[in-house]
């Protein structure tokens, strides 16, 4: 998720909550064209984000790519990496299997004192 994309949630978070508070706050205080405003302005918000977010939706993601597609790809990026951290593992393990007869070929170490 971007930061834009976070700061416009964000940003929505707070008009709902504000709201819904303002409104629950008028309508204690007896203020029927307070707490109305209050509800009209989260209907609006609604509607606006019910729009902005079906437009949204037909557009698809940034790259316009359907959700299906998207996912295939993201498998076969998985599995290229899954292939190529087993070739490092062979490597790995034949370094490994090299040092261990280089090791036992070597004639032992006198210790000098």
């Amino acid at each position: 998720m971007s930061p834009r994309s976070r700061l416009w949630r964000a940003g929505a978070a707070f008009f709902v909550v504000f709201n819904v508070v303002g409104a629950v706050y008028a309508a204690a205080m007896g203020e029927q064209l307070h707490t109305a405003s209050h509800v009209l302005l989260l209907m609006l918000g609604i509607g606006a984000y019910t729009v902005w977010g079906g437009r949204r939706l037909q557009k698809g993601v940034a790259n316009g790519a359907p959700a299906d597609e998207r996912l295939q790809y993201l498998q076969q990026s998985i599995d290229a990496i899954a292939v190529e951290v087993e070739r490092i593992g062979e490597k790995q393990r034949y370094y490994e299997k090299l040092q261990a007869e280089r090791e036992s070929t070597l004639p032992p170490k006198r210790d000098q004192e």
